[in-house]
């Protein structure tokens, strides 16, 4: 623990910071796959029950047109986020019909390529842009990795408490250069410790073999008939399965300020990448990728973690945070834990709270170069290997043992856990460390550890024990009663996102070319 990290611990626990710290908010997103009763990739579209997925604000698509998306507000309260997700959850399970939703991160028994569908939004400029940018996301790295599924946590300190840390540190900066500043130290830190989530929360050491067709010469060992797996493994998921690109790997901006990460993504959006030009950006007159370049949007940079803000109508993301700063983060790492209903629960995410207020509040020097390699190794060799009693992983230069990292690291986040109860009259989030602690003593609990011994104990293959948990999810949510004001919220909801879809079809509009390149150079 620094110095720094004891005073600002020090200071939150005055009364006007103790306060206002009740106030951090919390949002989740959590994507799943639309499976049918025998645990085969859905076919179908997007469920006109559910409404919209271009203009519905909480039940969306993600990739794939089978991948759902459920986005809850930011609130104040974990235990309102995570109701707000439990509603949906139940709105969406009764009314899928003859579907499920698939219980595990990585995907179901897959068909071949041609026959995944990419996520449609409609004919309107707007739609059409988010679809061709997954068909843009299909030719460069296959529709397979369409189908992966995680839980995105949205974190963000009080506005008013910026002030507060700014004077008393005598910063000299603008107010809201300061407010990006620490939001980006935050993301630092998250850097450094990161593969502590993996460790306590990867919850997809194995995976059905059809996921394999595109990776001929991957390096996971046979667990049965059908599943692939390593022993060691906590979260293939983010391992380099997941969307990795010749064309980003020169891209691994180590955020020393928000300038440089926002020009970082800016040039790759502009520079061409040779692969991609020969792909073109048409096929028999019909458009397949956006442009060219490493990057079509900002958004296929793929990180653990994202700078975010709000957005304006017609705004990007990367015009957003040049516009006015950092408001919030967005944890991107997280696997879905196949034995939640909802993928995470209470305990997970006040542990979230209190590490990203410990990532917060610690002092985080500037990441060099050898020390941002260090960092990604310790991330993917935790993945990988994370319940190796021996794995050692590089903390300041030298080799230290997984375990006695994690209980140190532990012990500083339950000094930030502390204040969050203090402020919020509770003991939950200090039992969530302990939560914690407790898998780190003994394996056996972690969800990565879980899922191979139910599947050992129980003699199924991956696909069989998620369709399992699929099926257990199901009959829990169709037996949750939702009050008749929530139905009816949500059936408005929907029929008001397919009025709004209509309305954006049926308005006049620029060619989709000249959208597009508006978009584009936005």
């Amino acid at each position: 623990m620094s110095q720094l990290f004891a005073d600002r611990l020090n200071l939150l626990q005055e009364a006007v910071p103790l306060k206002l710290l009740d106030q951090c908010l919390h949002g989740i997103e959590r994507e799943c796959l639309r499976i049918t009763s025998a645990g085969q990739l859905a076919q179908t579209p997007h469920p006109i029950v559910l409404g919209s997925a271009l203009t519905n604000d909480k039940i969306t698509t993600d990739y794939s047109e089978a991948l759902l998306e459920f986005i809850t507000p930011a609130k104040p309260d974990t235990s309102d986020t995570l109701e707000d997700l439990a509603n949906t959850h139940a709105f969406v399970g009764q009314n899928l019909q003859d579907e499920l939703l698939w219980s595990s991160s990585m995907p179901c028994q897959l068909p071949d390529e041609e026959h995944i569908p990419i996520a449609y939004f409609g004919t309107s400029a707007s739609g059409m842009v988010r679809h061709i940018y997954r068909r843009g996301l299909a030719v460069r790295y296959g529709r397979t990795m369409q189908c992966i599924a995680g839980i995105h946590y949205n974190f963000s300190l009080p506005d008013a408490l910026w002030p507060i840390l700014h004077k008393v540190e005598r910063s000299k900066q603008d107010l809201s250069f300061y407010q990006s500043a620490q939001y980006i130290a935050l993301i630092r830190n998250f850097r450094r410790f990161s593969w502590l989530l993996m460790y306590l929360f990867g919850a997809s050491p194995a995976l059905d073999e059809s996921f394999l067709k595109r990776y001929p010469n991957h390096q996971l060992q046979r667990f049965d008939k059908s599943s692939f797996y390593l022993p060691y493994a906590t979260s293939l998921r983010m391992s380099d399965l997941g969307y990795q690109s010749n064309a980003q790997s020169g891209l691994t901006p180590c955020y020393d300020d928000l300038s440089t990460y926002i020009d970082s993504l800016s040039k790759a959006i502009k520079t061409p990448y040779p692969a991609y030009e020969r792909i073109g950006t048409k096929k028999d007159g019909e458009w397949i990728q956006l442009n060219t370049n490493i990057l079509q949007i900002e958004n296929e940079y793929y990180s653990s973690i994202r700078p975010k803000r709000v957005v304006k109508e017609g705004e990007r993301p990367i015009q957003a945070l040049r516009r006015a700063g950092i408001q919030y983060v967005e944890v991107r790492c997280m696997d879905i834990d196949p034995f939640m209903p909802l993928g995470i629960d209470e305990t997970t995410s006040y542990f979230l709270n209190s590490f990203l207020l410990y990532c917060a509040m610690e002092e985080s020097s500037l990441i060099i170069k050898n020390q941002c390699i260090a960092y990604t190794d310790n991330f993917l060799s935790t993945v990988k290997q994370g319940r190796d009693p021996a794995l050692l992983l590089q903390c300041d230069g030298e080799q230290v043992l997984l375990t006695d990292w994690a209980k140190a690291l532990l012990d500083d986040v339950a000094k930030a856990a502390a204040v969050l109860d203090k402020a919020s009259h509770t003991d939950k989030h200090s039992r969530s460390v302990l939560a914690q602690l407790e898998k780190v003593n003994n394996p056996q609990l972690l969800p990565s550890a879980k899922v191979i011994n139910s599947m050992e104990e129980g003699g199924l293959t991956f696909a069989e024990f998620s369709l399992r948990q699929s099926k257990l999810h199901h009959d829990y949510f169709n037996h949750q009663s939702l009050a008749p004001e929530v139905t009816q919220q949500y059936v408005k909801l929907a029929e008001q996102s397919v009025a709004e879809q209509k309305r954006l079809e049926d308005a006049k509009s620029p060619s989709l070319d000249e959208y597009i390149a508006r978009y584009i150079n936005g």
